[in-house]
C-alpha cells in the first residue's frame, strides 16, 4: 500500500509536466484522425441500422415502456445514437489504450527512469516489440470477448459498477505491466514481479479504469447531445489519452520501485 501511494503521488505530480502533457497529443492525433475518418463513413449508416434494429427488436416495446414510465418520452429521438455510442465507445477506448502503449509508453519510461530514485537501475530488456504486440492483441481480443459476453448484464445494479472497472483494470494492467518491465526487467524478473504484485497492480488498473469510466458515464448520461458524438468524441479521446498516460506513470513508478527492491532483496539473499 505504501508503494502504491508513493507511486500514485509521483504519477500525479508528473502528469502535469509539460513534456508528459505533450506526450498525450501523439496518440490523440493518431486516434482522432483514424476515428474521425471511420465515424465520417459509418455514422449515418450505423444510425440507420440501429434504428431499424431497435424498431424490429423484441425489446423495443420494453424500452418505450421504460422511457414512458420514467417520463423520458423525448429521449426516444436519441435512442439510436445512444446505443450506437454504447457499441462504439469500448472499441474507441481499447484503440486509445493500444495507441498509448505503442506510441508513448517508451517516452514515459525514459522520462521516469531519469529520476534519481532509479539511477543505476540496469536494463535487462526481458521483452520485445513483437512480444508487446502479441500481449496487446491477445489481451484486447480476450477483453472484447468478455465485454460482449457480459454486456447484457451491465445495466443491472450493482453490476455496472463492478464488471466494467474490473475488465478495464485487467486490460490496463496486462498492457502496462509488460511494456514497463520489458525494458528494464529480465524475463524471469518480469514473470516474478507480475506474480508477486498481481493484487496491487490489478487494484491500480481498476482505479485507473474507474478514472477512465468517469468521462464515459458523463458522456453517455448526456443523451440529449449524443447527436454530436462524432465531434465531441475527439475531445473525449484526449481525455482518455491523459488518463492512460497517467496510468503509464503510475505503473512505471510502481514497477521500477518494485524491480529495484526485488533486486536488492535478491542480492541480500545471495
Amino acid at each position: 500500500m505504501k508503494l502504491m501511494m508513493r507511486s500514485f503521488g509521483l504519477a500525479l505530480q508528473g502528469v502535469f509536466h509539460p513534456w508528459v502533457l505533450w506526450l498525450t497529443l501523439r496518440p490523440f492525433v493518431i486516434g482522432a484522425a483514424i476515428w474521425f475518418g471511420i465515424l465520417w463513413v459509418i455514422w449515418t449508416p450505423l444510425l440507420d441500422w440501429m434504428k431499424e434494429l431497435l424498431t424490429n427488436s423484441f425489446a423495443s416495446a420494453w424500452i418505450e415502456k421504460m422511457l414512458s414510465t420514467v417520463g423520458w418520452d423525448i429521449v426516444r429521438a436519441v435512442i439510436a445514437p445512444y446505443f450506437s455510442v454504447v457499441m462504439i465507445m469500448p472499441i474507441v477506448i481499447v484503440s486509445i489504450i493500444v495507441l498509448v502503449s505503442f506510441t508513448s509508453i517508451t517516452s514515459v519510461l525514459r522520462h521516469v527512469e531519469r529520476q534519481n530514485a532509479y539511477a543505476g537501475l540496469k536494463k535487462e530488456l526481458g521483452g520485445s516489440f513483437f512480444g508487446s504486440i502479441w500481449v496487446a492483441l491477445n489481451s484486447c481480443l480476450i477483453f472484447l470477448i468478455l465485454f460482449l459476453i457480459t454486456l447484457p448484464i451491465w445495466w443491472i445494479p450493482p453490476v455496472f459498477a463492478i464488471i466494467p472497472p474490473i475488465l478495464w483494470g485487467w486490460l490496463t494492467t496486462r498492457l502496462m505491466t509488460y511494456d514497463v518491465l520489458s525494458r528494464h526487467a529480465s524475463e524471469e524478473e518480469r514473470i516474478a514481479l507480475s506474480q508477486l504484485h498481481r493484487g496491487p497492480l490489478l487494484i491500480i488498473g481498476i482505479l485507473v479504469g474507474l478514472l477512465g469510466a468517469a468521462p464515459t458515464f458523463f458522456w453517455l448520461s448526456s443523451v440529449f447531445v449524443l447527436v454530436l458524438f462524432p465531434f465531441v468524441s475527439m475531445f473525449m479521446m484526449w481525455v482518455y489519452c491523459l488518463v492512460f498516460i497517467f496510468a503509464a506513470l503510475w505503473f512505471s513508478h510502481y514497477l521500477l520501485f518494485a524491480l529495484k527492491n526485488y533486486r536488492e532483496l535478491k542480492g541480500e539473499s545471495i
